[in-house]
């Protein structure tokens, strides 16, 4: 008997181990699917996203507080003489407006250091694809979160935010980028963006209360441990489910285009500056909205907390709107946008004028609820437009999109405190919400690019059905030259890259004894 239970254990042992390698079988098999593998690399990334801007506001209610106690604790060690009160209370003031310059400068720090990297992550990007700068940006973010729980002095805290925006750079840009890689068809891509732009906006309005709560209950470190906590999960999904160090893709990846000439694409650009001017309003009013509160309609300590919480929602519905109306009418996405940029207009004009926190609500929602109209509209947009006036490679554009929002985010903390300061937040409202209902017709250019897209993803790029017409013989007669043009190293050569009026152009200019042949009839 004594010899038989060692035998059942082995036995049963082996069949536990061969069930373990099915399943390890059967999970292999099932990352081998595109469909699958692509919905878990969407879910990496919009966790990477949501993890972004829970990082960026997370700090909102920790740090003024933190600050403020660094300060008293350092005032306790210096022993001045005894003063009139006047300079009393003129030290008070100096001390006060230098907490709110550091506390300004701190929030700016990332997406001022994101600003300045991303024209570098982006062509980094592009040479070597999406997965390893994604894993890069996880790991430079997990290590900044952890710098940030642990910082005990001001220049500690300054370093390690500005070491998320290094972080972000990458994350964003390659996740952001991976995203249009994998979903190629333009209803897929507007539905994964828009996911992706939940998470973030998820991210954004969650994280003030998140923080607040468990550094009121746990302390200053804990919402950064979990947060590194989560980013270090993410990161092992990524190494799982993706093997970058063992991906060989990026070897066939044709050449992007250089982020300088996407930056003066006139197309890319329209859509660039809507990015960043419909995104001013949210960044100009976090710094500056929760001092406004207090000193109108007296409001509490949950109010301020709570402000961006409800527009969470009218968040996700836009998003819901414009992703369900581009698939039933993709060639107006240009006008989505405008839409969007006249909401946020009227929703900023109509914020001075709210009495209580119920009030304020309403154009707070509207904000958010364009900002996403703008947004799901225009970042697809971004992704056709290189496609189809570039070579389809996207960390360079998407660099592109990012420094649109770091330019508004990195103005907000610094500018909008002088602006309320000298002119006042009437006037900053008012200032935000003209700039974005004038910057709307800008979009209009943009109508015809939309209109390009049944004639030319259908018959120039699948090439299921031969061309239709003098444009698309124009059209494919030069993506014929544009082949030829290919070195054998994958390096492109001379082509005219120029889009769609150079093109119009080069029609003109065949003669009619070149177009009347059976080719061109």
């Amino acid at each position: 008997m004594a010899s038989e239970e060692p035998a059942g254990l082995a036995k049963s042992a082996a069949v536990k181990l061969s069930e373990m390698s099915e399943r390890t079988k059967q999970l292999g098999t099932a990352m081998q699917d595109p469909n699958r593998q692509r919905r878990i690399i969407l879910v990496i990334v919009c966790v990477a996203l949501l993890l972004d801007n829970m990082l960026y506001m997370v700090i909102v209610p920790i740090i003024p507080d933190y600050l403020a106690d660094l300060q008293n604790e350092k005032s306790k060690h210096v022993h001045a003489p005894v003063r009139p009160n006047s300079s009393i209370n003129a030290t008070t003031y100096v001390s006060k407006d230098n907490l709110d310059i550091q506390i300004g400068v701190l929030f700016a720090s990332k997406a001022i250091l994101q600003l300045l990297v991303n024209p570098l992550s982006g062509t980094f990007i592009d040479r070597i694809g999406y997965d390893i700068p994604l894993l890069i940006g996880l790991t430079v973010m997990f290590f900044s979160t952890c710098i940030f729980a642990f910082a005990e002095n001001y220049a500690t805290l300054f370093a390690a935010r500005s070491l998320q925006g290094l972080g972000s750079a990458f994350a964003d840009t390659s996740g952001i980028a991976m995203i249009a890689d994998k979903y190629t068809e333009e209803a897929e891509r507007s539905k994964a963006l828009g996911i992706a732009l939940a998470f973030i906006s998820f991210g954004s309005l969650v994280a003030p209360p998140f923080g607040g709560v468990l550094y009121e209950f746990a302390g200053k470190r804990v919402p950064f441990i979990v947060l590194a906590c989560v980013c270090l999960a993410d990161g092992i999904l990524l190494l799982t489910v993706i093997k970058p160090f063992s991906n060989r893709t990026r070897e066939n990846m044709p050449v992007g285009t250089p982020i300088y000439r996407l930056m003066i694409d006139p197309y890319i650009a329209v859509v660039a500056g809507a990015l960043t001017v419909c995104n001013i309003p949210l960044a100009f009013l976090e710094p500056t909205i929760a001092n406004w509160m207090e000193s109108t309609m007296n409001a509490t300590q949950w109010e301020m907390g709570l402000t961006w919480l409800p527009a969470f929602f009218p968040h996700v519905l836009g998003v819901y709107i414009t992703v369900k109306l581009a698939a039933q009418y993709p060639n107006l996405q240009w006008f989505y946008g405008a839409v969007g940029m006249v909401i946020i207009g009227a929703s900023s004009c109509t914020v001075p004028a709210c009495k209580n926190f119920g009030e304020l609500i309403a154009p707070l929602c509207g904000i958010c609820f364009g900002i996403a109209l703008v947004d799901t509209a225009l970042l697809p947009t971004l992704a056709f437009l290189v496609d189809v006036r570039h070579v389809s490679v996207y960390g360079s554009v998407y660099a592109i999109a990012d420094i649109s929002y770091s330019v508004a985010y990195a103005m907000g903390p610094i500018v909008a405190g002088q602006i309320v300061h000298y002119l006042g937040f009437v006037q900053l409202n008012l200032g935000m919400g003209l700039v974005n209902v004038l910057y709307a017709p800008a979009l209009l250019l943009l109508r015809n690019v939309c209109q390009m897209k049944p004639s030319y993803s259908e018959r120039n790029v699948l090439l299921e059905e031969g061309p239709q017409g003098l444009y698309d013989t124009i059209k494919m007669e030069e993506r014929k030259c544009k082949r030829k043009g290919y070195s054998t190293s994958g390096n492109y050569m001379a082509g005219n890259e120029n889009g769609i009026d150079d093109f119009m152009g080069q029609a003109q200019s065949y003669s009619e004894e070149e177009l009347s042949g059976p080719e061109y009839s």
